[in-house]
């Protein structure tokens, strides 16, 4: 039988604090630590406070989640929770391992601890695949987090490197657009022209141009050109061919 991953919990609103925690005990969790805000955490930290992982919410009064986070130096993993979907991209700048938006739900809790108790097992001569949705890399900071793939919309190679947008413009540990198509080859992604690759189920609306080429435009109300090779083949995954 695995060890309980050992959680600390940082939220200032009480019935957030206590729910999270009874789901947390629910799903095999040892609670270490309940704490009301940053200061709180800084002070059990101060006294030599240690957990597997900190779910730790990002809006709190005297220290933000995000201002905690600064001073851990990476001593444990950080899921952040949040009301705000927003702040994801926080959360990936500053290599949270997840993040969990309010009201967090069994089943995306379970998605997270997975993710932590597969991190603590050693390699095997078969590797266990993760369940739940297909997620690729991206760098935040000195690390690197994990985003759904059904929260993109495109990927667009610039720069030497492939950036994925999803809430924001976030860099992948890519380097080409081949080795981005490799990576995602399977999972309904599609190329726009060579330095794009588009998730035909965010795009909302097209136009066409001339010269054969299209004009899509994407959920959150960014706008790509699809180029005239690429054009014949999208329209016809859409059921416009």
């Amino acid at each position: 039988m695995s060890t309980p991953l050992r959680a600390a919990l940082a939220e200032d609103e009480p019935y957030n604090l206590k729910r999270l925690a009874r789901l947390l005990r629910e799903q095999g969790c040892e609670i270490v630590a309940e704490l009301e805000d940053g200061l709180a955490v800084m002070e059990w930290l101060e006294g030599g406070g240690d957990a597997d992982v900190l779910f730790l919410d990002i809006q709190m009064p005297g220290l933000s989640g995000l201002e905690v986070v600064a001073e851990l130096e990476g001593r444990f993993p950080v899921v952040f929770v949040t009301a705000f979907a927003e702040h994801a991209v926080k959360a990936f700048e500053q290599a949270a391992v997840d993040y969990l938006l309010k009201p967090v739900s069994a089943e995306r809790l379970a998605m997270t601890l997975e993710r932590l108790r597969m991190a603590r097992v050693p390699s095997a001569e078969t590797p266990v695949r993760p369940s739940g949705p297909f997620r690729y890399p991206v760098k935040a900071g000195e690390g690197i987090v994990l985003v759904d793939l059904s929260k993109t919309t495109h990927f667009e190679y610039e720069d030497g490197s492939v950036w994925a947008h999803a809430n924001g413009r976030l860099r992948t540990t890519w380097k080409s657009l081949a080795e981005a198509e490799a990576a995602l080859e399977g999972h309904g992604v599609m190329k726009g022209h060579r330095h794009l690759l588009i998730r035909p189920e965010a795009i909302v609306g097209l136009k066409p141009l001339d010269s054969g080429r299209l004009l899509v435009r994407l959920a959150g109300g960014a706008e790509v050109e699809v180029s005239r090779g690429a054009a014949p083949q999208l329209k016809k995954r859409l059921g416009l061919d």
